[in-house]
């Protein structure tokens, strides 16, 4: 762990397991109590000086630090591979993601905005860092999610206490290291540890703000006790988003496009397109467009040259997504399609396809995180419209067709806080990333997304007397 610039152990440790082969390659510490308090007065103590340090200063080392990423990509592309179980051409692009979208962050200045300025009176806002940021994150992406969060977090003048997720903590403990090279001691600390380190992180009284990737159970723990002293909090709950695809598409141009919305990082991306609502007159035509596409997909261990997709990250989500499948083909879901995996102890499951699905089933109603997608035909858009809104979620959503205008006015219909017109999801450095309803509070990315990390201070000057 990283505390105050230095490296720092603990007396309990978490074993940290390779999905691809279910051997344990690492342990790392479990940070106490007693550690967390002080991970958090390092960067209460930090922020004194941080926020004082000039914008163009902080931004120079935000940039320092993102060069040195560059310059560890193998380094952490490994242990994302070793870790998160994703092929290493998909860690090194995680790599390069979250490089990026840094860049876009480091881009965006918080200048003063003038409301007034008469000769009477000068009025303007200005944004204000926060104090110490409570950063945790989620185990698909984990160099990406936490630097996501601390690039803003820093940039704003605040300072970060970060917890990763314990099934995926080396290579953000490695991207911790890292910081300590570049920024002063305290500005980022990076602490490691289960779940009952992020309830003491939500529940801490100098924390002053909780940006969060992860469950929606877990979320709303973490509203509550943040309740205590009203901390801020962006909340990045996942999605249930569905595609609506239209009776104009070219099924054999789109295959590929639609194929990874759902099946990208083994389907384990909380804006993945879970759902697909396809215009019966093509529907056959997108299903053996689908299937012949995922036919030519390789699953396997992310090490090894070739595979496309590898392995559920943990266990618990491997049995769960099994478990959903199972329930729904007991229920008269039909499999579609269904991809060979690899022998052994990895924790592989198939990329599958089912048709036949009614809404009540859990593959259907709840947030599948893994390779596994349900298509249903429609007849009609407003159909169409009301089952991709029937949903606790709204994350992000599609629609697919030739006519991007007509498209475009359907896609404005969806209650998400992404709406994507043949492309999903979409995201930029300078384009806002949120949800809304269960799928969280806030957003990421771009000037909205570095604002998230501040407060509002109105200066307001009366010039005559």
């Amino acid at each position: 762990m990283w505390i105050g610039g230095k490296p720092v152990s603990s007396s309990g440790s978490i074993p940290v397991t390779d999905p691809a082969s279910g051997e344990t390659f690492a342990l790392v510490p479990d940070c106490t109590h007693a550690q967390l308090d002080a991970a958090v007065a390092a960067a209460h103590r930090a922020f004194a000086d941080w926020r004082l340090a000039p914008g163009e200063q902080r931004r120079a080392l935000v940039n320092a630090f993102i060069e040195r990423v560059v310059a560890d990509t193998d380094g952490l592309a490994a242990l994302i591979t070793r870790e998160q179980g994703k092929p290493l051409p998909k860690a090194r692009s995680e790599i390069g993601a979250a490089v990026f979208f840094s860049r876009g962050y480091a881009a965006v200045e918080l200048k003063p905005e003038v409301l007034r300025d008469t000769p009477q009176q000068h009025a303007e806002v200005r944004r204000r860092p926060l104090g110490v940021v409570g950063a945790i994150t989620a185990w698909n992406y984990p160099v990406l999610l936490a630097m996501w969060k601390i690039v803003p977090a820093v940039l704003a003048g605040n300072t970060v206490v970060l917890k990763p997720s314990p099934n995926t903590p080396v290579a953000t403990l490695q991207l911790g290291e890292l910081a300590q090279e570049i920024f002063p001691p305290g500005v980022v600390n990076v602490v490691s540890g289960g779940n009952d380190l992020g309830a003491w992180m939500t529940a801490h009284p100098d924390i002053r703000k909780i940006a969060f990737t992860g469950s929606g159970p877990t979320g709303k723990r973490i509203m509550a006790s943040a309740a205590g002293n009203l901390k801020r909090l962006t909340l990045e709950l996942g999605g249930n988003d569905a595609g609506i695809v239209l009776d104009d598409v070219d099924p054999a141009a789109i295959a590929a496009d639609l194929f990874w919305a759902k099946f990208s990082n083994c389907g384990q991306v909380c804006a993945a397109l879970k759902r697909m609502y396809v215009h019966r007159s093509v529907y056959t035509a997108v299903c053996d467009e689908l299937v012949k596409f995922a036919a030519t997909v390789k699953i396997g261990p992310g090490t090894q040259e070739g595979v496309d997709i590898g392995p559920i990250q943990n266990k618990a989500q491997y049995d769960l997504v099994h478990a959903m499948v199972d329930e729904a083909v007991n229920a008269g879901a039909k499999v579609l399609y269904q991809s060979p995996v690899p022998p052994g102890p990895g924790l592989f499951l198939p990329v599958t396809i089912l048709t036949e699905v009614t809404p009540d089933m859990r593959v259907v109603k709840e947030e599948v995180f893994g390779p596994v997608l349900s298509i249903t035909p429609f007849d009609d858009v407003e159909e169409a419209l009301r089952w991709a809104n029937h949903s606790e979620y709204g994350l992000g959503g599609s629609v697919w067709s030739s006519d991007v205008d007509r498209a475009s006015d359907i896609a404005a219909r969806l209650d998400t806080g992404g709406a994507w017109v043949n492309q999903h999801p979409a995201m930029g450095p300078d384009i806002p990333f949120g949800g809304i309803k269960g799928s969280g509070i806030g957003v990421e990315l771009g000037r909205l997304g570095l604002e998230e990390y501040t407060s509002v201070q109105v200066l307001n000057v009366k010039r005559t007397a």
